[in-house]
């Protein structure tokens, strides 16, 4: 029988006239993995400090288990800023102690990269006082995750991780023996993790079996029973339910919704998107031409983050780009964004960026836009249009926008000052989409928005007519929103992942493998095993002629783009050239692996 850790018992808490919590009693045992999930500003966090006893409630009583070991990580960390990254994650270990522990090289190989921080500039002596949030907070969950605890309580882990990050804290969590109490937007993350949900709502909290997946279905079947619900927001749950059943049936691997009861709440639900649909829309209001990227080369000041890169994005593509932090997916976004901003006058270090005379581009930055603090939300909406069309004959006025993106009657009565950092998040994805862009880039758009709220941005973009490039850590809405993910690997290229953020983790671990097993055979090889002049020789003419096999792939490549930008309204067509695209991005990635491989030991 599992030991009981925490227990609450009729806990409320207040905060001025609005009851967060009324009368909430929930129970963590030995062995629970619980996600916590709802809308931003109804209690999330505030139910995990009382949990953890880091905040008082108003009333009811929260009891520990005796000598309860526990590791909470809040999004302000207490870390000494005078203190070195050492002294904060491995305290007073020597080096041979904490290298030769298993969890500490793990826990420092899956969250800096390496065991000397690769990022930091003095490693683990690096001091914590200038380095960014993001650096910090990493450092936080190090200093966590290394020691021991039963229960552990972690509000928004996977802020400021990337794809990579986000899939080794999973699995780590995963093997940990801990109980884990977890807030996060991270929908994947919480499917790959939890066995329990807890949803909280309007002062109450509602217990979930099952990951993220299980909890849509199980919600979506109470609210159909209760029918305590609007019927649009059960549209979109309904709509993610059909999403989730269709495109990943074996995401969760014990299912405790009454499946039956699941599937007769969906038999009428079409697919999220009509892509034919979407594409002939994108092709009338985009023509043949949106972005072509001919031999381009772009650089951040002396650093040269893509080269000679040669690529298109058609009317109606929906791109997700995945990459390690710094590899340029933020600054790719900007060299087109420039090209389009002064019609095709600025381009970047090298090559050329054409783009289409129709193009009304849309740029969501990571940084959030200054609004006059004055404005009400509905008139900062109001000021883009009064009115928007978002394709295939749904127009909305700027207040029924701003009510799909949680912003009610009275909400859109209040002051941008007074907007939390999420909502001004959901008020500039607004402004924007107010504009009828034809032509989106979303740089990280997931950011502080919580989970209703990005259901409803899925929803909304699921119908819009359009070419959209997506930037985000978010698994979940890059599959979801997407069809198609190229990756940055950190090598100046950009290669289209036909099995999508999968395939992009497996290249990176081929990739660090690929690095360390270099650096263990940097030692010079004896005399003995030296390769003869003869080997050298024939070993170069196969480099040269698997580098013009690779330039024949690039032609081949860009001319098939180019018929496809030409038949993109033929859509067997464009299915039969994307076939043979796919084969021809297998053929590089045999011919580069072959490259590789001659190269290291020429």
């Amino acid at each position: 029988m599992a030991v009981n850790l925490v227990n609450v018992e009729n806990v409320s808490k207040v905060y001025g006239t609005r009851a967060l919590l009324d009368g909430v009693s929930l129970g963590v045992s030995e062995g629970d993995r619980i996600g916590v999930v709802g809308r931003n500003g109804d209690g999330k966090t505030t139910l995990i400090r009382m949990l953890a006893k880091v905040e008082e409630a108003d009333s009811g009583r929260v009891t520990h288990s005796g000598g309860l070991r526990l590791g909470v990580l809040t999004q302000h960390d207490s870390l000494d800023p005078d203190a070195t990254v050492r002294h904060e994650v491995i305290g007073d270990m020597a080096d041979h102690e904490w290298a030769g522990n298993a969890k500490v090289r793990d826990v420092l190989t899956g969250l800096f990269g390496g065991l000397d921080l690769p990022g930091f500039p003095k490693g683990l002596d690096t001091v914590i006082g200038p380095l960014s949030g993001g650096e910090r907070r990493r450092i936080a969950l190090a200093k966590l995750l290394i020691e021991e605890q039963d229960l552990i309580v972690l509000d928004e882990p996977t802020n400021h991780l990337d794809v990579e990050g986000i899939a080794w804290l999973a699995g780590h969590l995963r093997e940990r023996r801990s109980a884990l109490v977890c807030v996060t937007h991270d929908r994947w993350f919480l499917d790959q993790v939890c066995t329990r949900m807890w949803d909280v709502q309007r002062g109450d909290v509602y217990e979930y079996e099952g990951g993220y997946s299980d909890y849509v279905f199980a919600r979506a079947e109470r609210e159909r029973i209760a029918a305590t619900e609007e019927v649009k927001r059960q549209n979109l749950v309904r709509k993610e339910l059909a999403w989730l059943r269709r495109g990943a049936p074996a995401r969760t691997s014990k299912p405790r919704f009454r499946v039956e009861a699941a599937n007769e709440l969906i038999a009428d639900v079409p697919p999220p998107r009509d892509s034919s649909e979407l594409m002939k829309f994108a092709s009338s209001r985009l023509g043949k031409t949106v972005f072509d990227l001919e031999d381009v080369t772009v650089q951040a000041g002396p650093k040269v983050l893509l080269k000679h890169v040669t690529w298109q994005l058609g009317p109606g593509d929906r791109i997700g780009l995945v990459g390690v932090n710094g590899a340029g997916k933020t600054s790719l976004l900007r060299a087109m964004t420039e090209a389009a901003r002064t019609e095709g006058e600025t381009q970047p270090a090298g090559g050329h960026i054409a783009v289409g005379r129709t193009v009304k581009l849309a740029y969501l930055s990571q940084e959030v836009d200054e609004l006059d603090p004055t404005w009400r939300v509905l008139e900062a909406v109001q000021r883009v249009r009064e009115r928007v069309d978002l394709g295939k004959g749904r127009e909305m006025t700027a207040g029924q926008l701003c009510e799909t993106f949680g912003f009610g009657k009275e909400k859109q009565w209040t002051p941008v000052g007074d907007l939390s950092g999420g909502e001004r998040r959901r008020l500039q994805l607004l402004r924007l989409l107010m504009d009828e862009p034809n032509v989106l880039f979303l740089d990280e758009p997931t950011n502080d928005l919580d989970i209703e709220t990005l259901t409803q941005l899925e929803d909304v973009l699921d119908g819009w007519p359009g070419s959209m490039i997506v930037i985000s850590h978010d698994r979940f809405f890059v599959e979801r929103t997407t069809d198609r993910v190229f990756a940055l690997l950190g090598d100046g290229a950009l290669r289209m992942l036909p099995r999508g953020i999968d395939e992009y983790l497996e290249r990176r671990l081929r990739m660090e493998e690929a690095v360390a097993a270099q650096a263990s055979a940097a030692a010079p090889k004896p005399a003995a095993q030296e390769k003869s002049a003869a080997d050298q020789r024939a070993a170069k003419k196969e480099l040269q002629k698997i580098e013009r096999q690779l330039d024949k792939v690039s032609e081949k490549e860009s001319k098939l783009h180019a018929r496809i930008a030409e038949h993109a309204t033929d859509f067997a067509k464009v299915a039969e050239l994307d076939a043979q695209l796919r084969d021809l991005a297998g053929e590089r990635e045999e011919l580069e692996l072959r490259w590789l491989e001659l190269a290291e030991n020429a």
